[in-house]
């Protein structure tokens, strides 16, 4: 499993990775390779593990597990179609199912733009080969680095730089915004709008990124949408 395949989803309480097909060494290696390369990702997470429909014992999922805990790497769900792998996950003592019955995320009160909605914090900088998806808002307190990709329902705040691949709305929402503190992006979306950045004239400053007569524009953050 190379970098760029490992699709990260941002959920309740935790991120969601789905293994592709392929031997299950092979695929556990990757993983801990990817999390091995961006342990300042990984710290503290909590994980839920798609496994498809590989039929696994517990001597498999708990040697993840503890390789998982040494990395200070929480597995917290392994979801799987095979009865073998469910029944082994709940020898564990671990979940089976995403928890919908989760506490609400934290709101941010930023500019007032994340009120009554869920939103997804990352306090970490994202890397190439990061994918972060959610129906909610994406917050990130770091940067964002070319390569690296998030898609939003709602709207992209980013207190840092955004160099890669930021699509707010994705959903359909021509209201949502993208905001950030280095407007940079490799391609930058708003629904179905597009844009690519040129290349920057003069010092790096915050603005926030929205749909104005059908096509993306840009201002400055403190100046407002």
């Amino acid at each position: 499993m190379q970098a760029q395949e490992i699709e990260i989803k941002g959920i309740k309480n935790g991120i969601l990775i789905e293994l592709k097909d392929g031997e299950w060494e092979d695929q556990k290696d990757a993983l801990l390779s990817h999390i091995d390369d961006n342990l300042a990702f990984f710290k503290s997470a909590r994980i839920v593990l798609d496994v498809g429909d590989r039929s696994l014992k517990s001597p498999d999922l708990s040697g993840l597990r503890n390789t998982l805990s040494d990395r200070d790497v929480k597995l917290k769900a392994v979801l799987s179609t095979s009865l073998v792998t469910e029944r082994a996950s709940q020898d564990l003592g671990l979940e089976i199912k995403l928890d919908e019955s989760s506490p609400e995320p934290e709101k941010s009160s930023i500019n007032s733009m994340l009120d009554g909605d869920e939103a997804v914090f990352l306090h970490r900088t994202l890397r190439s080969g990061h994918k972060v998806k959610y129906q909610g808002h994406i917050v990130v307190l770091g940067d964002v680095n070319p390569g690296a990709e998030l898609i939003a329902g709602g709207n992209i705040i980013i207190w840092g730089r955004l160099r890669g691949v930021a699509h707010a709305g994705a959903g359909g929402d021509t209201s949502a915004v993208v905001c950030s503190l280095d407007l940079s992006p490799t391609q930058l979306r708003i629904s179905d709008k597009i844009s690519v950045s040129p290349p920057r004239k003069g010092k790096p400053h915050p603005e926030i990124a929205f749909l104005e007569d059908g096509q993306v524009t840009a201002r400055d953050w403190a100046a407002g949408k």
